[in-house]
């Protein structure tokens, strides 16, 4: 089965087409301003290399929709609507946001009564007319991008279903977030990643209306999928109904990658982008899920995320001699106008690089007047930074392998403390993309079960996880569990278990 992968990065697009296991062409391109046309230009690289013919599936990663919350653009107004008044009245939406980004995003805000308590029964019975009032005051307003979170939703989705049905009467066109379809138990944080998916609605559209339009410009007639951060694919109309299920979605495709490429199911990543070094875990062959709260631009989070450290060291990392720091300000996907070697003024890691003679790119001579010592000194310091990364991502003191993989991976020295042996496979430098061609479908469950048995809540939730990963792509006889855990709630009556299941396979024809 001959697959295309494409990863956009905050420096380079990847894309790699892969027949099997056996990768037919690898090649990376400058991330553009913005990030269209280098997809186009990946695209056109990779057929042209490899052609088109029999091409089955496309995978895209991409950084997108993440970057439009850290930066602060491309985001629409959100109408809010709770179901939890009067018990929430105190915390009302957008409450723990960023001013600025609470400014951008905020549209109207409703509370109206309803929400379940946390063994189940209603706090209120839910206000229809309250909710029929705000859909048309959301409409009035123009407000199409609307999220609607309700008290203990995760145990009891009814009223948020329903309330999603009243908008749709009165607003056909509004694009509605239903929290408990992507957060956990913790209201502000599950309403706050419900928000923050409906501010993106637009932006989805019309990204993946443009990926496709580039498959169809490449000749490419192939179904689409975006790559989730759990190291998986969805469907490109799943991933425009939930855009934020792609956030941190580069590092886990590079985990991926880097487990393909080497073999190894257990051990340490380090993904060395333009702009940042990213550090996570494989456990079986897939990202550690982290399990705590999570900030998204400075907005606190709870739903699947993976288990990462960011630290501000790549590629393009500006360097400042004296006194000596690197980063985490960088030239990013400018690094082919401003770094030295290429004619530029600012001095990055990948200059020092070329001058220390671990490889040759653009002029070496623009840095043949730098310290002699310097090199040494920064590279020291970088590997400083990495071995305190490493110490913070390890669960014990044992030493682990280290998968190094990235554009950036020469800031990764042969020998780090806690590390076993550093491994850079082949194709390193376009890891990420390997890894979202290589990537499977998933469904996932974690949900609250109640008035059953333990075997008969844990059979209830692989099932459900099935027909999740069948909806978004998968071949049914392929299905293989991966992960079933269950946490009995003591505080809840009626033998209440807490189920998390997920399943992955292959992608359907």
């Amino acid at each position: 089965m001959k697959r295309i992968g494409i990863d956009v990065g905050g420096t380079n697009t990847d894309a790699v087409l892969l027949d099997g296991n056996e990768i037919l062409a690898g090649i990376k391109t400058s991330t553009t301003a913005d990030v269209l046309s280098g997809v186009r230009q990946a695209l056109r690289d990779v057929t042209e290399a490899a052609g088109t013919r029999d091409v089955q599936a496309v995978m895209i990663g991409t950084t997108h929709f993440v970057n439009a919350v850290v930066q602060r653009r491309e985001l629409s107004k959100v109408g809010a609507l709770r179901l939890g008044y009067p018990v929430s009245k105190s915390l009302p939406p957008f409450c723990d946001w960023p001013a600025d980004l609470a400014e951008l995003v905020r549209g109207q805000v409703h509370q109206v009564e309803g929400g379940h308590d946390y063994d189940g029964r209603p706090i209120m019975p839910l206000d229809e007319k309250g909710v029929a009032e705000a859909a048309r005051q959301m409409k009035a307003a123009g407000i199409d991008c609307i999220a609607i979170s309700s008290v203990f939703s995760p145990l009891e989705p009814a009223m948020e279903l329903r309330a999603g049905e009243i908008v749709r009467e009165i607003f056909p066109g509004a694009r509605i977030t239903l929290s408990h379809e992507l957060g956990r138990i913790g209201l502000l944080e599950r309403e706050n990643v419900a928000l923050m998916n409906a501010s993106l609605a637009h932006l989805a559209e019309h990204t993946v209306q443009a990926f496709e339009n580039a498959l169809k410009e490449a000749g490419i007639q192939a179904p689409l999928f975006i790559t989730q951060n759990d190291g998986t694919v969805i469907k490109a109309a799943i991933a425009e109904r939930f855009p934020v299920l792609s956030f941190a979605s580069g590092p886990t495709n590079s985990m991926r990658g880097a487990a393909f490429l080497t073999g190894l199911k257990d051990a340490l990543v380090c993904d060395v982008g333009g702009t940042t070094s990213d550090l996570g875990a494989l456990r079986a062959g897939f990202p550690r899920e982290a399990n705590a709260v999570v900030e998204v631009g400075g907005v606190r989070t709870l739903f699947r995320m993976p288990d990462l450290l960011s630290i501000g060291l790549g590629g393009g990392s500006i360097v400042v001699p004296e006194p000596l720091s690197i980063g985490p300000r960088s030239v990013g996907f400018r690094l082919l106008q401003e770094a030295r070697v290429f004619g530029g003024s600012t001095l990055t890691t990948t200059d020092l690089a070329v001058a220390a003679g671990r490889f040759t790119l653009g002029d070496p001579s623009r840095v043949a007047d730098l310290p002699k010592d310097l090199p040494a000194r920064a590279f020291a310091h970088a590997a400083k930074m990495l071995e305190e990364a490493v110490d913070r991502m390890k669960t014990d003191a044992a030493p682990v392998p280290l998968l190094a993989v990235g554009g950036g991976a020469f800031l990764v020295p042969d020998k780090l403390a806690g590390i076993s042996e550093v491994l850079r496979p082949k194709h390193a430098a376009v890891a990420n993309a390997v890894g979202a061609a290589i990537a499977q479908v998933s469904g996932e469950v974690d949900q609250v079960f109640q008035g059953m048995s333990r075997a008969e809540a844990l059979a209830e939730a692989e099932k459900i996880a099935r027909e999740k990963a069948v909806e978004a792509g998968a071949k049914g006889e392929s299905l293989s569990l991966v992960d079933l855990e269950d946490l009995p709630l003591a505080y809840m009556p009626g033998g209440a278990l807490r189920v998390r299941a997920r399943v992955v396979g292959d992608i359907g024809a």
